[in-house]
């Protein structure tokens, strides 16, 4: 039974529907017939129900029947509608039979190749799985290398020429929007706001619907452009090397930490400039100036202000975020908040939450490989989200401040080998990418630390499965990448040095969440403290010895910002440990823990004054003076007068465990 030509039962969404467009104009390849103009399969009335004659585009997107009669080139539901009549080809129906074929290059989906326009645009919200696991899939992901045609020439996160987002619709308002949606497509060509593009066929996931907001406040104007205004004053004293900037950006940073598909973004930067988000080339600009030192075809020229150059950047972020933020906000942040050096904790933090919220509300904390949009767009989505939880679980430890993304609340694939084949990298790309999925993995194993770091009320029998985790990780790796983070080896590729210093980082962690247990059970003179007090000493002599080793190939490699909190936090605990574990004036000044201490110090101004490297700035600034006085050889004589019982007090063993670990800061600024 059929009512106002609603079907009796639900048909297969359409593959490649040609609502993958999602507001893009499109014209038709010279040489073949327009896909709106393509005549039905058969000449015949189509049969009810005829799997060899699938219902038309529309029809199936309607979920009405589908009824051809003779010598009619459109359907009767698409003549009383007043829609183009479109069959799907032979191409499309042998997609669902194998998956691992290219995408099928449909007339209707066909673009032309020298628009720098993105597929994904604001105006045209699409479909998401509702369930799926953060494992990849295979055969959901398509290699693109087999169709570059299907390939989009510009990402979906730096085109910044829309006008509406996509915002994700809750899951409790899903199924009821979905219904609306359905209705409106019948009664109307119009979709009140919500148009979907549905998985592909073979996924049993629910879908998750996206609605248009509109992207500025309202009242205010369109034409005006702050962002836009700091940028060209940004070019202006960055000429005439903008463009080996980028490509600067490219070679040391986006290697390690792939945020941007190259060849896409330089695309976009030749023929569409316009469409790239202001803020995101501010803040690529600036993120990019701390390794102008080490460029050696830049290393005789003027390093421009990087100061005055970041705060136009944060100018320009902050007004793109009041005024339109999109999705090539969340890169402009990651952008800003992994620059260096550091010097806003709280503007950091600020930035931060805010990418994370754009991120949900964007929806790209959910599993896009079964969506119907090009994998170069799927590619881009994955990346900033992976970007994003580096950023949001490294912030964490450093700052010390819960973390905002929980393992509940995403589905998003981790990063793989399969996942980055699609790319054709070279060589160095590829160990680059092993890095990177290797500095992801440890991240999961740092978030399970956190996990219990910031609980409320902790049960310490997790902290022995903690270090099970971490050791589980490491027994995983190939076994080159496990040389590097447990031996030091192969420190000249791209991103090892960091991913050494990042382990190393997690290991003293944990050690001390060890450290803290033990002090609690068996108080404060016992042997097993002692223990104790030794282990982590030596994870930490392990940080002394790395940075002692670096050289400069090292310090001008890619790292984490992050990274300059945890040598302040080993210096910290050293001079923790020096206080607490020597009993008189004169053993404090000898004590090993004192020595290291002074090492590290000694290492990270050798590479400040010759190397220029800032990492090391806020423990110098914090730890210098005071360790240069008790390790002096004077500092015996004049820390006599001084009862041992006071200097104990330093280390202040009432204070909480996190306040140990990460100082306060807020005078370094």
């Amino acid at each position: 039974m059929h009512l106002d030509g609603w079907s009796s039962r639900s048909e297969l969404p359409l593959p490649y529907s040609t609502s993958i467009n999602l507001g893009v104009h499109h014209t038709p390849v010279a040489g073949t017939t327009s896909a709106m103009q393509s005549p039905p399969p058969s000449s015949r009335e189509r049969p009810y129900r005829s799997h060899l004659r699938p219902a038309c585009h529309p029809c199936r997107r309607r979920k009405s029947r589908c009824k051809l009669e003779a010598q009619s080139s459109s359907c009767l539901m698409c003549r009383v509608h007043g829609t183009d009549c479109v069959f799907p080809g032979e191409t499309a129906l042998r997609a669902g039979q194998s998956l691992q074929a290219p995408l099928p290059k449909s007339p209707a989906r066909r673009r032309p190749t020298s628009s720098p326009k993105s597929t994904f645009t604001a105006r045209s919200p699409f479909v998401a799985p509702e369930n799926s696991t953060p494992e990849v899939d295979s055969s959901q992901w398509v290699d693109k290398r087999s169709d570059e045609n299907d390939c989009q020439p510009t990402p979906l996160s730096v085109d910044d020429a829309e006008q509406d987002n996509p915002h994700i619709v809750g899951p409790a308002n899903t199924s009821d929007s979905q219904v609306l949606a359905d209705y409106l497509s019948v009664i109307s060509t119009s979709n009140g706001g919500i148009r979907m593009v549905r998985p592909f066929p073979t996924s049993r996931s629910t879908p998750v619907l996206f609605a248009n907001v509109k992207k500025r406040p309202l009242g205010m104007d369109d034409s005006s452009n702050p962002s836009r205004e700091k940028l060209k004053i940004i070019e202006k004293l960055l000429e005439p090397n903008v463009d080996q900037l980028i490509d600067l950006y490219f070679h040391r940073i986006n290697l390690c930490l792939p945020l941007l598909d190259r060849h896409s973004f330089k695309l976009q930067n030749e023929t569409a400039k316009d469409k790239i988000s202001p803020a995101l080339l501010a803040s690529l600009y600036a993120h990019t100036l701390t390794y102008w030192r080490f460029a050696p075809e830049r290393c005789e020229q003027r390093v421009p202000d990087g100061r005055f150059i970041w705060n136009l950047a944060n100018e320009a972020l902050y007004s793109e975020l009041h005024l339109s933020p999109g999705i090539s906000t969340v890169t402009a942040i990651l952008l800003n908040i992994g620059g260096r050096p550091t010097t806003s904790l709280i503007g950091n933090g600020v930035q931060l939450g805010a990418a994370v919220s754009l991120a949900y509300s964007l929806g790209l904390n959910r599993d896009p490989l079964p969506w119907d949009i090009p994998n170069a767009e799927k590619l881009l989505r994955m990346k900033i989200w992976w970007s994003l939880m580096i950023h949001d679980k490294w912030s964490s430890l450093a700052h010390g401040t819960p973390f905002h993304i929980q393992d509940e609340q995403y589905d998003v694939p981790f990063p793989s080998r399969q996942l980055f084949e699609t790319q054709r990298s070279e060589p160095s790309e590829r160990q680059a990418e092993d890095v990177f999925i290797a500095l992801f993995g440890l991240t999961r194993v740092l978030s399970h630390c956190l996990q219990h770091l910031y609980c409320i009320v902790r049960n310490n029998d997790q902290i022995s499965k903690l270090e099970f985790k971490l050791n589980y990780w490491v027994e995983k790796l190939e076994t080159s990448i496990r040389r590097i983070i447990t031996r030091g080896n192969f420190l000249g590729l791209p991103g090892a040095a960091n991913l050494r210093l990042s382990y190393i980082s997690v290991q003293l962690l944990i050690k001390r969440l060890e450290l803290e247990h033990v002090r609690e059970t068996y108080g404060p003179d016992s042997d097993m403290l002692a223990n104790r007090y030794m282990q982590v000493r030596r994870t930490a002599e392990e940080i002394v010895l790395f940075v002692q080793e670096l050289g400069d190939k090292q310090l001008s490699d890619f790292w984490l910002p992050m990274s300059a909190f945890m040598f302040s936090s080993t210096t910290t605990f050293l001079l923790r440990c020096a206080l607490e574990t020597e009993t008189s004036q004169a053993e404090l000044a000898t004590s090993t823990s004192l020595r290291l201490a002074w090492d590290l110090i000694t290492a990270l101004r050798n590479h400040r004054d010759r190397f220029g490297w800032d990492l090391g700035d806020i423990c110098l600034n914090q730890h210098e003076e005071i360790i240069e006085k008790l390790i002096a050889p004077s500092a015996t004589q004049a820390i006599e007068d001084v009862p041992f019982s006071a200097l104990s007090e330093m280390a202040l063993p009432e204070v909480p465990f996190m306040d140990q670990l990460f100082p306060n800061l807020w005078d370094t600024f």
